[in-house]
């Protein structure tokens, strides 16, 4: 393991008016800190902005495997890149903020195997639809982690959180190919193939603004969610996808 304590994960897409601020602002807030970028194939300028940042071997850059592309695939991959004893995973463009890590860090210092970051506020930039199908998801995923005997957290969907390497490391090793890999929601994979024993902590945080691009939502979310839910949840998948398509 890397003498750092902690690799803060950052899956990224097409982050070029984001990328370069964001690992500026942790690495000034967490100078122990490792960073590692798990870039999706982006078409704009983020791995070239990238360059000049990696000359220290603080900040690593991944260009992944076209053949296996998505969100949740990214960060299982950054999990298992990581050297050090704990990771957290954030979004690129400043919605998660980078001050909401000290906490959670402290969390997984003091014991937690997983820490979640909760939204303080859930409906902050939410229209009603997008709220209201934020928490349905969130209901049904407590439902189906509390059925499989697993613990659950105050926001199952949330992209914000950090973890034990070793534990999840394992756990990405034994069932990663079973995941929604090309989906949104990497925690809820990870939480329903967790132990049922594992120590899960919170901490709230206040949701930001997108500070610059385009945001990645579409209603591809709504489905790979829903592929998540077991069998019945992967047919309802495909009508929804029909009706969407």
């Amino acid at each position: 393991m890397s003498e750092s304590p902690c690799t803060v994960i950052l899956p990224t897409y097409n982050e070029e008016a984001n990328i370069v601020r964001m690992v500026g602002s942790l690495r000034e807030m967490y100078p122990a800190f490792r960073i590692l970028i798990m870039d999706d194939n982006s078409k704009d300028r983020t791995r070239e902005l990238t360059e000049p940042l990696l000359v220290d071997g603080v900040v690593r850059f991944f260009t992944r495997d076209p053949a296996d592309r998505g969100l949740s695939a990214s960060i299982f991959q950054g999990i298992m890149e990581t050297d050090t004893e704990f990771f957290i995973n954030m979004d690129s463009d400043f919605q998660h903020p980078p001050g909401a890590l000290g906490p959670m860090f402290e969390e997984l210092r003091s014991g937690a195997d997983l820490c979640v970051g909760v939204r303080a506020d859930r409906g902050t930039g939410l229209s009603f639809i997008r709220w209201l199908g934020s928490w349905g998801c969130h209901f049904a995923a407590v439902f189906i982690l509390r059925f499989r005997g697993k613990k659950s957290c105050g926001d199952t969907m949330s992209g914000l959180f950090g973890g034990r390497t070793a534990l999840f490391r394992e756990v990405v090793e034994r069932d990663g190919a079973y995941f929604e890999r090309r989906g949104f929601k990497a925690l809820f994979d990870l939480m329903k193939n967790a132990p049922a024993d594992i120590r899960i902590s919170e901490t709230e945080y206040e949701f930001g603004e997108r500070q610059g691009g385009v945001s990645k939502l579409s209603p591809a979310v709504v489905t790979s969610f829903l592929r998540q839910c077991g069998p019945a949840g992967r047919a309802l998948a495909r009508i929804v996808g029909s009706v969407l398509s």
